[in-house]
């Protein structure tokens, strides 16, 4: 029996650890390299960072801050954010990550993901959808940190990039990031419906009873936390913390 992945989710913006609430009002959360110190002791799974400006200001990642990470990170390291060639992503590889997001990038150079699960295999490679619903009601996936509407449907998105080599994907709702309130549970069950690769649900996470409905009635295989894993509670101070959840699948 497989125990769900409970991966905490950290958001990079520029040198600094951030929170945000539907992808804006920036909450200071600390820095990088200490934090990643906190969750060594606290023996979590893996880490997923994603910089949530390096694809609107058009630049890649910034190594140095990754490297920092890297050297005092005991687990499996994700990273997301600016990764627009091939090049970027071995960068990254190279640094001791263990895989790579990417989202904008693959709407500007569709052979991206293609190329990078071939060299570096599938289970490499992660889809970040981002989705919101528009005032017409559909959902639809949003890139440059939920500024520019692609007009993609997420399920028709998620099987074109399942299509073109992902291991796995990161479906994040934009409206209940950083809410508390609960995932986007028929989101995320309709992706999960049309892949058959792993989907991590990710956005809205409060308790443990949003986790657990999401994974045993959405079936997703794994979960990304925010704001769950770094303050106390909703509305109260900064505290980097791993909640003492156990699913099994």
């Amino acid at each position: 029996m497989l125990r769900t992945r409970i991966i905490p989710t950290l958001l990079l913006r520029n040198e600094s650890l951030v929170k945000t609430v539907k992808f804006g009002k920036f909450t200071y959360v600390g820095d990088p390299a200490n934090t990643v110190r906190i969750f060594n002791e606290l023996e979590v799974d893996e880490l997923l960072f994603l910089d949530i400006l390096a694809s609107r200001k058009k630049h890649g990642p910034n190594l140095k801050v990754l490297r920092e990470v890297a050297d005092e990170c005991f687990m499996p390291l994700g990273y997301g954010g600016g990764i627009k060639t091939f090049e970027d992503a071995k960068a990254v590889f190279d640094i001791g990550f263990e895989k790579v997001a990417v989202n904008f990038s693959s709407f500007e150079n569709t052979t991206l993901i293609n190329d990078l699960s071939k060299h570096f295999g599938s289970q490499a490679v992660i889809a970040s959808i981002d989705v919101r619903t528009t005032l017409f009601g559909r959902k639809k996936v949003y890139t440059l940190g939920g500024k520019k509407n692609t007009r993609k449907d997420p399920i028709i998105w998620a099987k074109e990039a399942e299509e073109m080599g992902v291991g796995e994907i990161l479906l994040t709702s934009i409206e209940n990031e950083g809410t508390w309130n609960g995932f986007d549970y028929d989101l995320v069950k309709s992706v999960t419906d049309a892949v058959s690769i792993p989907v991590v649900a990710h956005g809205g996470a409060g308790n443990t009873e949003h986790i657990h409905k999401v994974v045993t009635n959405s079936n997703a295989s794994a979960v990304a936390l925010g704001s769950m894993v770094v303050f106390q509670k909703k509305g109260m101070g900064v505290l980097v913390n791993f909640p003492n959840i156990k699913i099994n699948e």
